[in-house]
């Protein structure tokens, strides 16, 4: 076991993050009987995020060197924000669906602790890692990858997911505090996106398709779309009664004007990361760690659609919203699929192979194997 968690790097949380919102997804959209399926898939993501965190702390405790080579990694280090995102989405879950099994007192004291953990290593990680790519890294904008987004969309989940916590604080200041604190991490993560952004859309059409094993990352620029629609309408929902009347309706206001044309711009991105996939498939492109970025991105975007299907009374969101979660089932499927075949086979845990003498433009991998 020591030895098989060397290469167990921190984009193995992915997969935390997609089963998770597989469940949240489907138990935004449905209710009744079918409700029990999405607490087991819920609770399959919790069993995922306990195994995952003592791995990796053997990890860390076995295998310092390695640990800290991911650090080093331009291509690895990113992904320290799927821990976060991944401690977030599990607590949020607990909240939205855990409470059916363990009951809404335990639900509130698992989602307060793991989203208290989860918003402090997304902050830490939101500075740490661009520090190290400003300082320690070696980046050329050639390079720039959707995996440098991962860090900075972790403080938007805080701020989607936060404000379900404010109906169980005391009346007054602590809940206008939350409220408005999970709306200045909206801010903070939103500006940082769009700032990577430019890079990451620069490098795709100045400098061609990206690297066979990174092409389903594309699907990571959903993430802070999506995530920001569902925290617009999630701060619509909450703040009428927290804080004053004009500034609820504004929030209305915001849940509706910004969240149609946000929506309106993944729907977009959408079809561009699919069409490069299917192009990537035709070139060869085998099953990586990555494709995991087929999921929670995608989810984000069904609670987004459903927020403004809530927010502007519109059905054509809610059909959005069953779409969109038609292809999170899909992908989660497909990831998790060739997930378990990957560990089966022991390719998954292996080391990274010596990089070919001349590689091929349309290949790529990375020192640390975190595309594995």
């Amino acid at each position: 076991m020591v030895t098989a968690v060397r290469h167990l790097g921190p984009h193995w949380y992915a997969s935390v993050m997609g089963t998770a919102a597989l469940a949240v997804g489907g138990g935004t959209l449905t209710t009744g009987g079918s409700r029990a399926l999405f607490v087991g898939i819920w609770a399959l993501s919790l069993l995922q995020l306990v195994v995952l965190l003592a791995a990796r702390a053997l990890h860390w405790t076995r295998h310092g060197d390695q640990a800290r080579a991911h650090l080093r990694d331009p291509a690895a280090a990113p992904f320290y924000g799927c821990l976060s995102m991944a401690l977030l989405a599990v607590g949020g879950g607990a909240l939205a669906l855990g409470r059916d099994w363990i009951g809404e007192p335990a639900a509130v004291v698992l989602d307060c602790a793991l989203f208290v953990a989860g918003t402090a290593v997304g902050l830490a990680a939101a500075v740490t890692v661009p520090y190290l790519m400003a300082v320690r890294h070696r980046v050329e904008p050639g390079q720039a990858s959707p995996v440098w987004l991962l860090p900075l969309v972790a403080p938007m989940v805080s701020a989607a997911l936060g404000p379900r916590l404010v109906p169980y604080l005391p009346p007054g200041q602590p809940r206008a505090t939350l409220l408005y604190g999970c709306f200045a991490l909206f801010g903070l993560s939103l500006l940082a996106t769009l700032l990577m952004l430019t890079l990451v859309f620069a490098r795709l059409v100045t400098g061609g398709p990206l690297p066979l094993a990174l092409t389903p990352a594309l699907f990571l620029v959903l993430g802070p779309l999506g995530q920001s629609t569902t925290a617009v309408g999630a701060f619509a929902d909450l703040a009428p009664g927290v804080v004053p009347a004009a500034t609820a309706t504004g929030f209305g206001v915001l849940a509706v004007v910004y969240g149609v044309p946000v929506m309106g711009f993944a729907l977009l991105w959408l079809a561009l990361a699919v069409t490069h996939l299917v192009r990537a498939r035709r070139h060869g492109m085998r099953f990586a760690m990555t494709w995991w970025a087929l999921t929670f991105p995608v989810g984000t975007c069904v609670t987004g659609a459903a927020a403004l299907g809530r927010h502007t009374g519109l059905a054509v969101y809610d059909w959005l919203a069953a779409g969109l979660y038609g292809l999170l089932v899909t992908g989660w499927l497909v990831a998790a699929c060739g997930t378990v075949r990957g560990l089966l086979s022991g390719e998954l845990l292996a080391g990274p192979r010596p990089a070919p003498v001349a590689p091929s433009p349309v290949t790529g991998r990375t020192t640390s194997g975190a595309g594995r």
